[in-house]
């Protein structure tokens, strides 16, 4: 385990710092000139290159923000901030610390990032943010919210199946989508999470198994004993209706699991 780094905050002049001859981050010359115009119209970097003193050679070497500092120079920048890292570090850990800075950047959900550009009213910013025309082409097809995975409480549940057991789920999977008379995709609730593992709980004491994937591998025999009820509509418990217009996604696997589990069968729905 490497040892914590702690770096401090450093004022200097960019011509001063020493740049990769290496670098995996490359940039392209519209996008450059397009950060050294940003630059030069704030006066200063908004976001601090990471730069490593290498006590032995006297250098400062910019581990991360080659680019932001090539820019500032070309600003004409005379003084900038940086993070800069004293502790001796060896080679692999400063090829681990660019590869880092460069590779984990995090992803725009579509719909936000286009609410966002939506709300620049004065095209000199929307030109400052830097989107290209592919980006901007990618914004004009979201027609619909989504969802961003970081705004979301979710949990994964993995199912492991045997090789016999995993062509028979994906059959009935795959039937079931057939029959399915709406091409939709559904976000199930936390609190389903829990109703699902009862139900199977409920399956494996049923038919006393202990393995998961054959539990769940019952549940989907039992979903396809229904498919032609699955195409013919989603019924809604509390309110005694079943419809083609307004299907219940919410809770529809609810309603499944929680079924099953009562009386080990399904009502009237739909997929």
């Amino acid at each position: 385990m490497s040892k914590p780094i702690k770096p401090r905050m450093v004022e200097g002049d960019p011509r001063e710092l020493t740049l990769l001859d290496v670098n995996a981050r490359f940039m392209r010359h519209e996008q450059f000139q397009r950060l050294v115009t940003n630059i030069r119209e704030d006066g200063t970097l908004t976001s601090t290159p990471l730069v490593w003193n290498d006590a032995e050679t006297g250098r400062r070497i910019v581990l991360s923000g080659n680019h932001r500092t090539k820019a500032a120079i070309e600003a004409n920048l005379e003084r900038i901030w940086w993070m800069e890292i004293t502790e001796p570090l060896p080679r692999q850990r400063q090829i681990a610390l660019q590869l880092s800075h460069n590779a984990i950047t995090g992803e725009d959900d579509p719909a936000t990032l286009k609410a966002l550009y939506d709300e620049l009213e004065d095209v000199s910013m929307r030109l400052y943010s830097g989107l290209d025309d592919k980006t901007l082409e990618l914004l004009e097809e979201v027609s619909v919210p989504s969802l961003a995975e970081a705004s979301l409480d979710f949990a994964t549940v993995q199912i492991v199946f045997l090789p016999d057991e995993k062509g028979a789920a994906e059959q009935a999977l795959e039937t079931a989508r057939k029959a399915a008379s709406a091409d939709a995709r559904w976000l199930a609730r936390i609190e389903q999470y829990e109703t699902v593992l009862d139900t199977l709980d409920t399956v494996k004491g049923a038919h006393n198994i202990g393995n998961v994937a054959a539990a769940f591998a019952i549940l989907l025999a039992v979903v396809e004993r229904h498919l032609g009820e699955l195409a013919e509509g989603w019924y809604d418990p509390d309110e005694q209706l079943a419809t083609r217009k307004k299907p219940y996604l919410n809770r529809s696997w609810n309603v499944l699991v929680e079924q099953v589990s009562r009386r080990g069968d399904l009502p009237v729905v739909r997929a």
